[in-house]
Parts: C-alpha cells; sequence; structure tokens
C-alpha cells in the first residue's frame, strides 16, 4: 500500500454496512480506486466524500483492495452546478461517463483534467449541452471507438456537405451518397460542428453558439453514435433524457 498526494474528484459514495462508506474517487496521479470511510457520518471526511467535489488528498493507495483517505486541503464544491438540476443531471452524467470509460486504477491524467475542466466551465455557466457534447464526442476513443467527421471515408475530401454511413463508419461526400442507400440523410451542420468538437479548446467554447433545434439533432445523433458504437446504457443518461418531461417541475 502506498501513500500518495493526488488531486482528485469524488465520482459517488455509497453506504457500506452500519455508517461506513465505500467512496469512489478519481485521482490525477492514479486513476480510479474506491475508498473504505469508517463511521462517514460522524467522520471529518463527512463533507468531502460529496460526489462532484474536487480536493488535494493525501491517500493510502491498494492496487488489489480497498484504499483508505488519510488527509485533505483545498477543497473545490461546484456551488453553481448543485443548485440548477439540469446542471447537476449533466455533470452527474459526464463523470459517469469518465468511470465507464476507463478501468480501476489506470492511470489517465488528461481525462481527469479535461473531466474536471468540463465541470469548472459548466459551473462557471458556459452551455452544459454543448460541453456534455464535446466531451462525450472526444472521450469517444477511450470507448474503441474512432471516427472522423472531417473528410469523406473514401475519397477524403473535406468541407463539403456531409451525410453519415453507418455501413463506412464515416462520412460520405455528395458524390459518394450513393454508396450507401441507408445513409442517414441528416443535415451536413451536424458534422461540420461535431469536426470542431473532435478538437475544440475550451477558450473557443466562448464564440460557438447554437440554437436550440442544431442541439436537438446534435444530441440525436451522439445517441445514435453510443447505441451503435459503444452499447452504453447509463442510469444518468437515461435522467437527462426524462428532463423534459418533468425538469420545468423541478426547476
Amino acid at each position: 500500500m502506498q501513500t500518495k498526494k493526488s488531486r482528485g474528484l469524488i465520482l459517488y459514495n455509497r453506504p457500506f454496512r452500519e455508517d461506513d462508506k465505500l467512496v469512489k474517487i478519481f485521482t490525477e496521479s492514479s486513476g480510479k480506486h474506491m475508498f473504505f470511510v469508517r463511521k462517514a457520518g460522524k467522520s471529518r471526511l463527512s463533507s468531502v466524500i460529496q460526489p462532484l467535489t474536487v480536493a488535494d488528498f493525501i491517500l493510502k493507495i491498494n492496487e488489489s483492495g480497498l484504499s483508505y483517505i488519510e488527509d485533505y486541503q483545498e477543497v473545490t464544491i461546484f456551488k453553481e452546478i448543485n443548485a440548477d438540476i439540469y446542471k447537476l443531471a449533466y455533470a452527474s452524467y459526464i463523470v459517469a461517463l469518465a468511470d465507464a470509460a476507463i478501468s480501476d486504477g489506470f492511470y489517465d491524467a488528461h481525462l481527469f483534467s479535461f473531466l474536471v475542466k468540463t465541470l469548472e466551465l459548466m459551473d462557471e455557466g458556459l452551455d452544459y449541452e454543448i460541453l456534455t457534447n464535446i466531451f462525450e464526442v472526444q472521450i469517444l476513443e477511450r470507448f474503441g471507438v474512432w471516427l472522423n467527421f472531417h473528410e469523406c471515408a473514401l475519397c477524403h475530401r473535406v468541407g463539403l456537405a456531409f451525410d453519415f454511413s453507418y455501413r463506412y463508419t464515416g462520412l460520405l461526400c455528395p458524390k459518394h451518397y450513393d454508396k450507401d442507400e441507408r445513409r442517414s440523410h441528416l443535415d451536413p451542420n451536424i458534422f461540420y460542428l461535431l469536426d470542431r468538437f473532435q478538437s475544440l479548446h475550451f477558450d473557443d467554447l466562448k464564440t460557438i453558439t447554437i440554437k436550440a433545434d442544431m442541439k436537438k439533432k446534435l444530441r440525436l445523433f451522439i445517441d445514435d453514435i453510443y447505441d451503435n458504437y459503444v452499447g452504453l446504457r447509463l442510469k444518468s443518461k437515461k435522467f437527462i433524457d426524462d428532463l423534459d418531461k418533468w425538469g420545468q417541475i423541478m426547476k
């Protein structure tokens, strides 16, 4: 068992016997691990083990079993996210997505930084739906899915009115539409935006404005991609899907 100091994000916690808890933390230096907290309700750790909390931790990491939290400092809580049911739903979804994308104990400092930065921007008031889309698109490779939204899969031309082909696992330009009669027949602007999302720097996000109807088109297509290529069904995603039905009442 190693003692390490690392920044970490609380993914979730759950009861474990009486008042004990198991706490899943995504650490910057050692990946995800499950931590045991004894008598969590009375513990000085009770406030810092809540989901969507970031802190600098001193941890005892066990590679083959439960790990332990020794101490913490520099706590960050996303107040705006926690105060808004919509932001909280989307934030919980990308956290669950990151959890599903890599194995426990797998070192991925880039994903950690990307996740925390996305949460910070949500908390600052940037468009949480578009931030979620960017996050979904950029972590597809961690699920073993490599999609090119920049060029035609057959002739590699760029900058055209593309459509998506599941048959060719990529885009088709107008010259090659006839190669797949069952192509998606979608708005070409979807693929222009997804191409930007794949390499977008967060500073550029402040200059992007996307209308509500295009957001819906993006949402439906990204859902199709995850259904067809990833096969992931997260409870947090279903919660988002149900938000439009009753979210306004809760809000």
